[in-house]
């Protein structure tokens, strides 16, 4: 009996093991680009509140090139603002190439 509930043990730890193998490899390609994105608008809007994040998609520039949008929702003086910050980087090397941060009142 114990080697039954030993051997039920180890296939779930190994079972566990191989779900998040899976799980990270399933992370976005862009999450980098977001962190960054993310680190830029808490410094442009410091102690302001950010009330909502969201990727806004991936445009291809080039064979290696893309452009990667996220859109915050920034609280500032108790008033809504929509910043978009775009980010141009390559595929194949990883590097940044540009980045910019746009702001428009929202009603």
């Amino acid at each position: 009996m114990k080697k039954y509930v030993a051997s039920i043990l180890v296939l779930f730890i190994l079972l566990m093991g191989v779900l998040s193998l899976d799980t990270n490899a399933q992370r976005p390609d862009y999450e980098k680009y977001g962190r960054i994105a993310t680190g830029v608008i808490k410094e442009d809007y410091p102690g302001e509140e950010i009330r909502d994040y969201q990727y806004m998609g991936r445009k291809q520039l080039s064979n290696d090139q893309v452009l990667d949008s996220f859109q915050y929702k920034v609280s500032v003086n108790g008033k809504p603002v929509l910043a978009t910050v775009q980010i141009t980087h390559h595929l194949k090397n990883n590097r940044l190439v540009s980045l910019s941060v746009t702001e428009q009142p929202q009603q």
